[in-house]
Order: structure tokens, then C-alpha cells, then sequence
């Protein structure tokens, strides 16, 4: 186990409570990190609980929806007072809607952007106001392959995941330039076999599926877990990501070509388990518990290469860099500082169970 990855520092992951977000919190559980968890459903987060007591961790729930930004500081403060200060925060949170882009209603498309993209902005927000103080901290914006080039009948998703990839580019120059020690990575995972699909709202006739080829979620962990060890501020997760990133650049018109030939086929299912499982949860949490995976596994792959390299890599790098702290330059005022926001005081923590 990488010493780096090892004892008791706090992880907090919102989405926490279904798919990679679940999976993420068992894994660092299982690497001794005590886990704080926030999501809509309360029985979801209670499962997810259970998984990382399971694994000899040390947890701690909060419920919010990452669109309420008040809700989400209550949620990180009762964590806080909890496990105690933050190390890591994981934005997982995501919603999507599978449709025509003139299919989908106005308020859906809106709703997966509130999610998707503004859930990662306020997460960002309330982790630095926390890590600021420590001068220390790392934050996982969980993003997609589809950033590097829209889907057909995502819409919503792929503006927003490509929002996430260019705001979080934004802010890791603005915390460069005050030499901080905060550092933002946003990794770029592959389709992956979660509950996610079973909680889209779909406008195809059918239930979604994942576009091939598709990982399990378990890799997709590894490799945000990787991505809390290393230094970079982009990683793709899976040697297919790589592959699709690198054909984006390389040969766009290509990639489109290839894109415009994704349609309904491609994207939907009529597996009975899929339709049984279907439950869309775009305006409200399930009241039930999701499994990590989704009805997708068959095929699906368990391990990747690319994240072998890349971890032994890390290491490399750890051993033959010597990094020295830089001094914490402060920015120049660009307008009369305001008055503290209730962000940040007078906040009674919400009821948190440890």
C-alpha cells in the first residue's frame, strides 16, 4: 500500500451513495481513510455506509443536493466536525437524460446541468473554503471521455461534462498563480457498468445502456484513487480514453464521423433486467438501494493496463522529484472584499451520523 494513501485522512465524495461514488468510498476505506459521504437518498448513503464500516473505516453521512449550496455547507461542516478537516473531496455527483436534443424539456436539460456542472462548482467551492485554511488539500472532479467529444442523444451530459473539464482548467491556473498547495485533478473515465443508466431519464422508447466498450466500476475507482497519489491535473482513466482523446486531436473529423453513427441502436437496451431496473431519479432520489453495478457487466472489463503504468509511474516520480513548497502568494483585491457569506458562518451542521 502506498504510504501516501495510507492512515487517517478524510476523503468526502458526493454522488456517494450509488455506482462510482459507492465504489470509490469502499476503496479508500479499504486503504484506512475515514470516509464522509453526501447524497440525496438515505437509504443509499446508509448502504454505502455499511460497505465502508465493512472495510474497518471510520464514516460519516450527510444528506444534500450539490444544486443547494447551503445544504452542501451544512453537509461539510457536520463531516468536518465529525472526521475532522478535509484532505480530499471527490465531486461524483451526476445525473443524465438520453434524447434528441429537441426531445428533451427544457426543465430536464436544465436539471442535468444544475447537477452535473453546478453540483461540481459548488463542491469546489465549499472544499477550497474548507482546504484554504490549511493551505493544503486535493479535489477529484469526476468528468467523462464525453468532454473530449459530445455524444449524440446526450446533450446535457456533454455540455456539462465538458463545463466541468473547462472550469476546473480555470481554477487550477488561478490556484497556480497564488503558488497554493491545493491541487485540482480532473480525471476522464470510460462507460462504466453502474446503476447510473438505470436512473437516466430516457426519451429513446428504451432504456440507456453504456456505449462499448465498458468497464467496471472498480476500475474507475482505481483510478481516482491513483489520480489523489499523483500530480497531474488531467488523467484519463483506461487505455480506451487515452485512445479516444488522442483520436480527437488527431483526426476530429474521423471521430465525428464516428459519432454521428451512435444513435438509438447504440444507446439503448430492451434487456428485461434493464427495463426492471429502470428508475429514473432526475428530480427526486430512489427510496431504494442500488447495487455498485449496473444490469451491464456482461463483457464488461475488470482491470486496465493504462492504470498499471500509470501507478508505477506515480511512484517513479515520487522517488526521483523533490519538489520544494513554494511560498502562498496572495492575489491582489481586484474589487473591496465582501462581507463574509452565510457559506462560511453562523451554520447550524445538520444531523450527521458517525
Amino acid at each position: 500500500m502506498d504510504a501516501s494513501l495510507s492512515g487517517s485522512r478524510v476523503v468526502v465524495i458526493t454522488g456517494g451513495s450509488s455506482g462510482i461514488g459507492r465504489c470509490t468510498a469502499a476503496l479508500f476505506a479499504r486503504h484506512g481513510w475515514r470516509v464522509g459521504l453526501i447524497a440525496r437518498g438515505l437509504e443509499g448513503l446508509a448502504a454505502t455506509r455499511r460497505d465502508v464500516e465493512r472495510a474497518g473505516a471510520l464514516a460519516a453521512t450527510a444528506q444534500a443536493d450539490v444544486t443547494d449550496t447551503e445544504a452542501l455547507v451544512e453537509a461539510a461542516h457536520a463531516i468536518v466536525a465529525s472526521l475532522g478537516p478535509i484532505d480530499v473531496w471527490i465531486n461524483c455527483a451526476g445525473n443524465g437524460v438520453y434524447g434528441r436534443f429537441g426531445d428533451v424539456p427544457e426543465v430536464e436539460f436544465q436539471r442535468v446541468t444544475d447537477v452535473t456542472y453546478h453540483g461540481t462548482v459548488n463542491g469546489t467551492r465549499v472544499a477550497l473554503a474548507h482546504m484554504r485554511s490549511r493551505g493544503q488539500g486535493r479535489i477529484i472532479n469526476v468528468c467523462s471521455a464525453i468532454a473530449f467529444h459530445g455524444l449524440p442523444l446526450m446533450s446535457s451530459y456533454a455540455g456539462a461534462k465538458a463545463a466541468v473539464r473547462g472550469f476546473s482548467q480555470a481554477v487550477q491556473g488561478e490556484l497556480k498563480l497564488e503558488r497554493s498547495q491545493i491541487r485540482i485533478t480532473t480525471v476522464f473515465p470510460p462507460a462504466a457498468n453502474t446503476p447510473y443508466f438505470s436512473h437516466a431519464v430516457s426519451h429513446m422508447g428504451w432504456p440507456a445502456r453504456p456505449a462499448r466498450p465498458v468497464y467496471q466500476p472498480e476500475v474507475v475507482a482505481q483510478g481516482i484513487l491513483q489520480a489523489v497519489a499523483g500530480r497531474r491535473r488531467e488523467m484519463t482513466i483506461s487505455g480506451t480514453v487515452v485512445a479516444f482523446s488522442l483520436a480527437t486531436r488527431i483526426a476530429p473529423g474521423l471521430v465525428a464521423w464516428g459519432m454521428g453513427k451512435m444513435g438509438i441502436a447504440r444507446q439503448a437496451t430492451t434487456d428485461p433486467d434493464a427495463r426492471r431496473l429502470l428508475e429514473p431519479t432526475l428530480f427526486a432520489p430512489s427510496q431504494h438501494v442500488f447495487e455498485v453495478h449496473g444490469p451491464f457487466g456482461r463483457g464488461a472489463r475488470q482491470w486496465s493496463v493504462h492504470l498499471w503504468f500509470e501507478r508505477w509511474l506515480t511512484l517513479l516520480r515520487r522517488v526521483f522529484t523533490v519538489t520544494p513548497r513554494p511560498p502562498v502568494v496572495a492575489l491582489p483585491p481586484t474589487r473591496d472584499p465582501p462581507e463574509p457569506g452565510p457559506e462560511l458562518v453562523g451554520l447550524a451542521a445538520p444531523r450527521v451520523e458517525s
